[in-house]
């Protein structure tokens, strides 16, 4: 068992790290969460590890990981939960016709070309311990997410939120995650049947039942939270062990049934009560640790478990650039090809394409779910990491070729009324979820 000293060393290190190369890619332009991405990398044995062996087996020894694993899934099911708290129904009202093909378009046309590779991969990247369906709808979920908090992010700082490409990017984000997720949850309860104790067939009646609970039981009687903070005027103690408890039920429920923790969170958070002054209170009370402390910890866990060294040789690299190809085409052109078939004009449908290639944390939440189910190899985890970083880091220069801000500007704020959406109230819902990133 580690020292607790050595514990809070390497807590200490990281947070260090990710505040400096967070602040670092804010100077170009680029979200702090991309840099404290890249930090978590640099911590691992892609750099520390090769360029100081000694320093990182004394600062981040074998024995000590699974510590600073347990503490940061605490951190990841607080974010999820915040994700979920900030998927509103409401992003979906008005957007039409555009929000709806395009969402589906960039769900299923990466969601194909995933399994599609996999075709390609399964054979020179995988074994015998891992079934192809398995695999093949892994890279499938895996291709099909969008980062919805980053994307707020994004929109936020270009005051892209009142336009018609923020709107229906924002809609087609929070789609989107669901969506992935729901196929990812099919995804682990078929890798995992039999080993959490239920036939797979016991796991999606398990999980049917528990999410027909959550939203026609629960949420109701969570709705009382609400009225309780309308009454008191902010959130209390009391509440906020409430939600806590009901976070970590929900996620012990969804890791017993043989899903994963992680989809319990999100559901506590889908089925709070959305009104705006208690989502931003509520958020407002934990985001501050979660973003400071608990996530740069997953970053440098995902880090440590990255070895962009397995990465070797030419016919691996291509490997590696075919699955950000394919990310590529999928989301970026999947997205703006569907917008453009809806009537928008080619600069706005790249635009959104561009938006809805934004992988970020949610990608590497994912990423680190295949590694621990054993769905994928290390090798994959590594390339698909590269792609995460490289798709999230592409968004904002390529988003400034396409969409420049002097189209910004010249951009009618009335698309938005025109489609019954009050723009105030888009625009408060990418400052709530902007608390998160």
């Amino acid at each position: 068992m580690p020292h607790l000293g050595l514990l809070l060393v390497q807590i200490a290190v990281v947070v260090v790290a990710a505040r400096a190369v967070g602040l670092l890619f804010r100077r170009i332009a680029q979200p702090q969460v991309m840099g404290e991405m890249v930090a978590g990398i640099l911590l691992g044995p892609s750099l520390l590890g090769w360029l100081a062996p000694g320093v990182s087996a004394s600062l981040f020894p074998a024995e000590s990981l699974g510590f600073l694993s347990s503490i940061s899934q605490v951190g990841l099911l607080v974010f999820m939960f915040l994700v979920g708290l900030e998927m509103d129904p409401r992003l979906l009202r008005g957007r039409g016709y555009t929000a709806l093909v395009t969402s589906h378009a960039s769900i299923t046309i990466p969601f194909f070309l995933g399994s599609l590779l996999a075709l390609h991969l399964y054979p020179r990247l995988s074994d015998g311990s891992v079934t192809f369906t398995g695999f093949a709808l892994f890279m499938g979920a895996a291709m099909s997410v969008t980062a919805f908090p980053v994307l707020a992010r994004i929109l936020t700082e270009r005051d892209l939120l009142r336009t018609r490409v923020g709107a229906v990017a924002l809609a087609c984000a929070a789609v989107d995650d669901v969506t992935a997720w729901c196929i990812l949850a099919g995804v682990v309860a078929l890798v995992r049947a039999g080993h959490a104790g239920l036939p797979w067939w016991g796991t999606a009646l398990g999980s049917a039942a528990f999410v027909a609970a959550m939203i026609f039981v629960a949420r109701p009687l969570l709705a009382r939270l609400e009225r309780r903070y309308e009454r008191d005027g902010r959130v209390t103690q009391d509440v906020l062990a409430i939600v806590l408890l009901v976070t970590l039920a929900s996620a012990w429920t969804t890791e017993a049934l043989g899903i994963h923790a992680l989809f319990g969170a999100f559901l506590a958070g889908a089925v709070m009560p959305k009104g705006e002054g208690f989502v931003h209170a509520l958020t407002g009370k934990l985001e501050d640790v979660t973003v400071v402390l608990l996530l740069p910890l997953f970053f440098a866990f995902t880090g440590l478990r990255t070895r962009i060294g397995l990465v070797e040789g030419a016919e691996m690299w291509g490997f590696c650039g075919l699955i950000v190809l394919v990310a590529v085409a999928g989301k970026l052109g999947g997205g703006a090809v569907a917008a453009r078939m809806t009537g928008m004009r080619w600069r706005e449908a790249g635009a959104i394409g561009t938006l809805m290639n934004t992988r970020g944390l949610m990608e590497l939440v994912i990423l680190n779910i295949g590694l621990d189910i054993g769905v994928i190899s290390p090798a994959v985890f590594a390339m698909m990491v590269l792609m995460a970083l490289a798709t999230t880091f592409m968004t904002s220069p390529l988003l400034e070729l396409v969409y420049p801000a002097r189209l910004i500007r010249r951009t009618s704020v009335d698309a938005d009324r025109d489609a019954g959406v009050d723009s105030d109230e888009v625009e408060g819902e990418g400052e709530r979820v902007e608390l998160i990133v």
